[in-house]
């Protein structure tokens, strides 16, 4: 009779383990945060590359915001972002929007824009919004 507690007690106690035991957290795939955001499934992935571009010299601080746009739907597109500066505590230390129009089809647009930030060390860019749409 013991060892049938014993062994009861065992079973539980394992079972309470597996169910209140947490599954390991993963950061979110592209996919995932596509539909947090609700955007389209190939708009975002048209946003080739956005990053900070520091022309600093002779101690004159001169950071700036470059991208490519590579458009690749069927149709003239305007394009419009909001962005964030992020330094390596994790505090917003700028941010705006963008916007490149008239992209045709398959056409690969440039862009630039100057920031305030006093330095590009430690700061990630974060993309908040993105929206692709057709021009007239």
């Amino acid at each position: 009779m013991v060892v049938i507690v014993i062994a009861v007690l065992v079973i539980a106690s394992g079972d309470k383990d597996e169910s209140t035991t947490s599954a390991p957290s993963a950061t979110p795939t592209a996919k995932t945060r596509q539909k947090q955001t609700g955007e389209p499934a190939g708009e975002r992935a048209d946003l080739v590359s956005f990053q900070l571009d520091d022309r600093s010299q002779a101690g004159v601080t001169d950071i700036w915001l470059v991208w490519t746009i590579k458009n690749s739907s069927s149709e003239k597109s305007d394009y419009a972002w909001d962005w964030e500066a992020v330094d390596a505590g994790g505090t917003r230390v700028e941010d705006g929007s963008q916007l490149e129009t008239n992209v045709q089809p398959g056409q690969t647009a440039r862009g630039e824009y100057p920031t305030t930030l006093k330095s590009a060390k430690g700061i990630k860019l974060n993309v908040t919004s993105f929206d692709r749409s057709v021009s007239y």
